[in-house]
């Protein structure tokens, strides 16, 4: 018996395009108004004011180097995973991991502390991945040797988590919500037979 495993077009990568340039506006427009952070950015103790910024906060980073290993990250993975559970759910993933992730970061950390970044929608995406591929070969800079992915996304969140100034919480329960949505993703493909 051969199991088929799915492929979906490549409308995600329109979609992860859109995410990108989305991100990057915004980005642009908080160097011009560094006001928009805190308009956008997700604080705990101004949520029930400010109750978008759950999902605002996912567009708005602090410097260069955030927007730019998130956005690569989310092209490197989202566009894998969205081949495999398509556009739809890879949406799904995406949101619901950075929404939960912040309102962990909402029940954990300091409510006076500012979340921005899109590294819980991300990290949710790396956790669907180690669920359905985790043994997949990945190269992650400085380290010039292929590694299985899910010893590279484990140690990226425990390393990640030291760091000053990281919103762990955040990272923390997007890899949740893609640890729980890739075991269901899989179950589904062993399922589906030829």
């Amino acid at each position: 018996m051969r199991v088929r495993y799915r492929s979906y077009p490549t409308d995600g990568l329109n979609v992860i395009l859109i995410l990108v340039i989305i991100n990057f506006v915004i980005f642009f427009a908080t160097l011009i108004r560094p006001e928009f952070i805190y308009l956008l950015g997700f604080q705990p103790a101004a949520f029930f004011s400010r109750p978008w910024t759950v999902v605002t906060a996912m567009f708005v980073h602090a410097g260069f180097w955030h927007i730019f290993a998130n956005m690569l990250t989310l092209y490197f993975f989202g566009s894998y995973f969205s081949r495999l559970v398509g556009r739809d759910k890879f949406l799904f993933v995406y949101f619901a991991g950075g929404i939960v992730g912040n309102l962990l970061f909402w029940a954990l950390a300091s409510p006076f502390a500012v979340a921005v970044g899109a590294s819980g929608a991300v990290f949710a995406l790396a956790g669907g991945l180690v669920m359905m591929r985790p043994k997949l070969p990945v190269i992650i800079f400085p380290i010039p040797i292929p590694m299985p992915l899910f010893v590279a996304v484990l140690g990226g969140f425990v390393i990640l988590s030291f760091l000053p100034s990281v919103a762990w919480q955040a990272h923390l329960g997007g890899l949740i919500v893609g640890l729980i949505a890739g075991y269901i993703f899989r179950k589904r493909e062993r399922y589906s037979f030829f």
